[in-house]
């Protein structure tokens, strides 16, 4: 026994570091378990976006119901207030949730409430008005506005904070944070959408057409224009949620001249999206065959879908009009309209007046 404790205090001995190693966990396993989740202004705004799409669209359904419980009578002029309201409740909720740090669309929100309380106050004057429940209106959303700075204010802190941090890394530690983003881009989209149309052109010439990213405004009802950087990238301005507009930055992935193109939006876009155009000789030398695949994530993702079916139609729909406007213009050189067009009840289609054209341009 003698021996064998001699051997083990030498052992320790050769070894002074085994006793002097702490027994907390090391830095590395530190960074391993780091939390990942959002940070608490990031969840208190996710929050407040869901709080603000259900009121949002509490009162867009039932605007009058709505003004009579804030104290208001709710006449005509108060369910207009009401539903303009609730409609910027859901964009606003939307632009919330679309973000990982919302600063910006906070600070909207905190604008909004300033006219919320705007418009209580000036119905206080109003001797129709129930002064009770707009008291109690103005204390909730003077809460809420409280509120929203708070949070907008822990988001600016919370950016500058890791702004901070991640410049005091080394490039090589920036550089593997980037792929480390780019590696966790959503791959599963809200929307998915497939379409196909036959065009009574050579795929040459629709290609060369559909190449040229300018002209995809004429017949993307969406889009309002797009720009090009370079030879492979773009920068994109869309038509949102509630005529809000959106912007994204895209890259080409593959160009197969007369055959293939795909694309995807880059880190930060308002709008997460991909897809590829194929062009077919169609059976029969009938022309060709354009097969569309698009993938894409509104703002606020499954949500904002959800609410943009809501106010729209559906996405099938619209990229199958979108291809139907394609086919015209490049077998006409132009879209075509009907005098449903301009406005009219629904009805037979008929070729417009020449007033009615003059009138729209």
């Amino acid at each position: 026994m003698a021996i064998q404790d001699s051997r083990q205090d030498s052992r320790i001995e050769r070894n002074p570091e085994a006793t002097a190693r702490p027994a907390g966990p090391s830095t590395r396993d530190l960074a391993r378990h780091r939390p990942q989740g959002p940070t608490g202004g990031e969840g208190l705004a996710k929050a407040i976006g869901w709080f603000s799409i259900g009121l949002g669209l509490a009162a867009v359904a039932a605007p009058r119901g709505m003004a009579r419980t804030i104290g208001v009578p709710g006449g005509s002029d108060d369910r207009d207030v009401m539903l303009a309201v609730g409609l910027r409740e859901i964009v606003s909720g939307l632009g919330v949730l679309s973000r990982d740090r919302p600063a910006g669309w906070m600070w909207a929100r905190v604008g909004g409430d300033a006219m919320d309380l705007t418009l209580l106050a000036a119905a206080m004057a109003s001797e129709h008005a129930d002064r009770n429940r707009l008291a109690g209106a103005l204390a909730a959303v003077a809460g809420i506005t409280a509120l929203d700075i708070l949070c907008a204010q822990r988001l600016e802190s919370e950016g500058i904070a890791a702004g901070a941090a991640e410049a005091a890394q080394s490039p090589r530690s920036r550089s593997r944070r980037a792929a480390r983003r780019e590696e966790d881009r959503p791959h599963r989209y809200a929307v998915q959408v497939r379409r196909v149309i036959t065009i009574n052109r050579p795929r040459e010439e629709i290609y060369a057409f559909w190449r040229d990213l300018r002209n995809l405004p004429r017949f993307m009802s969406h889009l309002e224009a797009v720009e090009t950087i370079d030879d492979r990238r773009s920068h994109w301005r869309a038509t949102g949620p509630g005529g809000t507009s959106v912007a994204w930055d895209a890259e080409i992935t593959e160009d197969r001249p007369n055959e293939l193109l795909a694309w995807r939006s880059m880190p930060g876009a308002d709008v997460d999206n991909a897809g590829w155009v194929r062009f077919e000789a169609a059976p029969g030398g009938r022309g060709t065959v354009v097969r569309v695949d698009l993938h894409y994530t509104p703002p606020a993702g499954r949500v904002g879908a959800m609410v943009a079916k809501l106010f729209g139609r559906s996405p099938d729909q619209e990229v199958q009009e979108d291809l139907r406007k394609l086919k015209q213009v490049m077998e006409t050189g132009e879209v075509t309209k009907s005098d449903a067009t301009f406005g009219r009840l629904r009805h037979p289609g008929q070729p417009p007046t020449r007033a009615e054209i003059e009138a729209h341009g």
